[in-house]
C-alpha cells in the first residue's frame, strides 16, 4: 500500500472509531503523486539534517487524548512539531512518528489537547518523553471541555480537537486537528513557554530596550 492508501485507510479508521470524526473539510485538489527514484533524492547525512534543523527553535507542547474502554489510564507525549494550521475552519496539525506506541492509542480516541508548556515545566516534558510507563501518574490534570482529553494544570495554553485528517509525511504521519474549545492557563502572561533549541530546553530572553531614535 502506497503512502496515499496508508493515509486514506488511516482517515477511515478514525471515521470508524468510537468517537465521531466531523467530515473534513474540502480540500483543493491533489497533484499526481509518484515514486521518487535513488538517484533523486538528496545526498543529505541524516545526522547533518538534524544538527542544521536544530537551530530552528520551536515551543514544546503534550498531547493527550483520553483512556479507551480497555485502557487504565489517558495517552500522551511530549511534541514540538506542533502549528497553527487554519483560522477558517480553526485548525492546527501536529507531527508524529510511524513508529509511535501513543499514536495509535490517540486514534482511536478520534480526540486530542494539545498543552503548550511552560518554562517550568521541562521535568514533565521529559516524563512524557519517555514510553513504557504510566506518563500520567501523579500528574494534575483535569478534562478538556469538549473531547474530555487531559488537559494538563500549569500549562500555559490549551487547545481541545477532534481528529479531522491524517496524511502521510515520510517516516512520519501528519495530523490535522479540528479545534474545539481552547484557553489559557493560570501560567498565562506570567510565565515564559518552554522552548526547545539545538537538543536542550531554553527559555525566552527579552531584548535588550533599544534607545531613543537619533
Amino acid at each position: 500500500m502506497g503512502q496515499a492508501g496508508m493515509a486514506e485507510a488511516a482517515v477511515r479508521y478514525l471515521r470508524s472509531a468510537r468517537t465521531p470524526v466531523p467530515e473534513p473539510f474540502p480540500a483543493l485538489p491533489r497533484p499526481d503523486l509518484r515514486c521518487v527514484g535513488e538517484n533523486e533524492r538528496a545526498p543529505v547525512d541524516q545526522r547533518e539534517f538534524r544538527r542544521v534543523l536544530g537551530h530552528f527553535a520551536s515551543g514544546v507542547t503534550v498531547v493527550t487524548a483520553p483512556a479507551g474502554r480497555d485502557e487504565d489510564s489517558p495517552a500522551g507525549f511530549a511534541c514540538q512539531s506542533f502549528s497553527s494550521l487554519s483560522l477558517d475552519p480553526p485548525l492546527v496539525a501536529f507531527m508524529v512518528g510511524r513508529t509511535s506506541t501513543t499514536w495509535p492509542r490517540i486514534a482511536r480516541a478520534g480526540v486530542f489537547c494539545v498543552n503548550v508548556l511552560g518554562a517550568h515545566q521541562s521535568a514533565l516534558c521529559r516524563a512524557f518523553a519517555v514510553s513504557g510507563t504510566d506518563k500520567f501518574a501523579g500528574v494534575a490534570h483535569d478534562a478538556a471541555p469538549v473531547t474530555g482529553s487531559p488537559r494538563l494544570t500549569g500549562a500555559l495554553a490549551w487547545i481541545d480537537c477532534t481528529i479531522h485528517a491524517v496524511h502521510t509525511g515520510g517516516d512520519h504521519l501528519i495530523v490535522v486537528g479540528r479545534v474545539a474549545a481552547l484557553g489559557t492557563g493560570e501560567a498565562a502572561g506570567t510565565g515564559d513557554p518552554l522552548v526547545f533549541h539545538q537538543g536542550r530546553f531554553a527559555r525566552l530572553a527579552p531584548l535588550p530596550a533599544e534607545g531613543p531614535a537619533q
